[in-house]
């Protein structure tokens, strides 16, 4: 029997097909979701091009996520002005409320990131047709340069506000700010803060965290210390968060002893000050990454200590440590300490086994593995998909088979991802296992898990060939 499957290329992805498009009165728009509310929007939006948040005042309609977005779509073809001065108004309605997510999509539709001139054109507008422009107008301005990720037309808005008489507040510093920092401009940051002050405004916990964490990146250490006794000066006390930023820039440019010296000082603190599980976890990353897990597994005596249970976070950052350097008999020391802290057996040995495997210690993961499928341990979809795929690339197609095959025997089949399973079937088709074939096809079925596109029609037309009608069509109804 000829092999006619395609090689399955794991990392191929699917391009969607393009929408049609058609005309709708001025506009060339997608053929998409369309209401009455959008429509009527449209309507005025097109017959009124000058003061058009007046008019839009007065449209009866109800606005949700899927109307402002049908709107964006249309408008921002041809008349992006529009569509913006809608978005903005939009946001200023008290029965709606702009996601996080749709600033974003406002962006994409808008392509701010591409055309940021579009912002300023609209301020422009507004100053030409004398419109009464607020604080919240120029805060939704702000939060799409946010989406954006522009720090420099942030800067530009942040300077308009001024020139409408809006006074910016400290909320709509801080997203300046936090552009600003994101850029690696922390002396321009440091200079908005210190501007805040000239106009009676004060930073808040967000904005030095915001500073303190772009200094801590940049290794700029004692500018972030600094910065923690001006904000004591100012009467704004330094919590966990603020402290294990700092702890995050000492383990990254710092010493391994001047992190714990650090920490010792935060154990000694009272109440928001005092070291968390996220605190300790960043510690412990700082250990690893230094090459000295063996060290940071003795944090966890400290954070027990205290009370404090490690999460799979800090679990996992130890475990992939120690495998890294060999430590395979202290990981096992590890699973057995941290699962008096509620976390079960199947998930502490579900990390051991992926955090082996990214070690390069495939043979010892895979003892692991088939150790709980013995126990009758549940491994969870990753620790499952890293094993069979290792084993799968390794070229032993039935032996990956045959791990699928003992957790659904033993029950504990576990969610495992639609690649792992694409790949193997093509193997075993590749390879004409038809006893095997069969059953991968018929658990993919049972649990509704579709086959990757670019290998389902070669693999049903397998199928068929082999006599397995019934499976072919029952696979070609779930992948149509």
């Amino acid at each position: 029997m000829p092999s006619f499957l395609p090689i399955l290329n794991p990392l191929s992805s699917l391009i969607p097909s393009k929408s049609p498009l058609f005309r709708h009165s001025n506009f060339l728009i997608f053929r998409t979701y369309s209401s009455p509310a959008a429509e009527k929007f449209l309507t005025h939006l097109q017959k009124n091009q000058n003061h058009v948040e007046t008019t839009l005042n007065t449209v009866k309609a109800k606005l949700d996520y899927p109307c402002i977005t049908h709107v964006l779509k249309i408008c921002a073809i041809d008349k992006p002005q529009l569509a913006l001065r809608f978005f903005i108004w939009a946001g200023l309605q008290s029965t709606y409320r702009h996601s996080s997510y749709m600033f974003s999509q406002a962006c994409k539709f808008l392509e701010i990131e591409q055309k940021p001139q579009l912002v300023i054109d609209v301020i422009n507008a507004y100053r030409a047709e004398d419109c009464i422009v607020s604080v919240r107008m120029f805060k939704i301005i702000l939060n799409l340069c946010r989406a954006a990720k522009d720090a420099k037309l942030g800067l530009l808005v942040l300077r308009k506000m001024k020139e409408f008489n809006c006074r910016p507040d400290t909320v709509s510093y801080n997203v300046v700010i936090r552009l600003v920092v994101d850029k690696g401009e922390l002396d321009e940051a440091i200079g908005l803060m210190r501007e805040m002050g000239m106009i009676d405004l004060y930073p808040d916990m967000i904005t030095y965290v915001s500073i303190i964490k772009g200094l801590c990146d940049a290794g700029r250490l004692e500018d972030a210390f600094a910065l923690i006794k001006v904000m004591k000066g100012h009467g704004c006390i330094p919590n966990a968060v603020v402290y294990s930023t700092l702890l995050d820039g000492i383990c990254m440019h710092g010493s391994l002893e001047r992190a714990l010296e650090f920490l010792d000082g935060m154990e000694k603190e009272k109440g928001e000050r005092k070291p968390n599980v996220v605190t300790y976890t960043s510690v412990i990353k700082g250990f690893v990454e230094k090459g000295k897990a063996m060290d940071a597994s003795r944090i966890l005596d400290r954070m027990y200590y205290l009370g404090i249970k490690p999460n799979k976070v800090t679990i996992v950052s130890i475990l992939d440590g120690l495998c890294k350097e060999g430590h395979v008999d202290q990981a096992h020391k590890v699973i057995d300490k941290v699962s008096v802290s509620g976390i079960q057996y199947d998930e502490l040995y579900s990390s051991l086994v992926v955090s082996l495997c990214r070690a390069g210690m495939c043979k010892e993961s895979e003892n692991v593995f088939r150790m709980m499928i013995t126990r009758g341990m549940r491994p969870n979809g990753l620790a499952s998909g890293s094993i069979i795929d290792r084993v799968f690339s390794d070229g032993r197609v039935l032996d990956a088979f045959g791990l699928i095959d003992s957790l659904e025997k033993s029950g504990i089949l576990p969610p495992i991802d639609s690649e792992t399973y694409s790949v193997l079937l093509a193997g075993l088709c590749q390879r004409n296992h038809l006893v095997e074939t069969t059953k991968i096809a018929n658990i993919m079925v049972d649990q509704r898990i579709l086959l990757k596109r670019q290998c389902a029609e070669s693999i049903i037309k397998f199928l068929a060939s082999v006599g397995e009608d019934s499976l072919a069509s029952r696979i070609a109804n779930a992948n149509s």
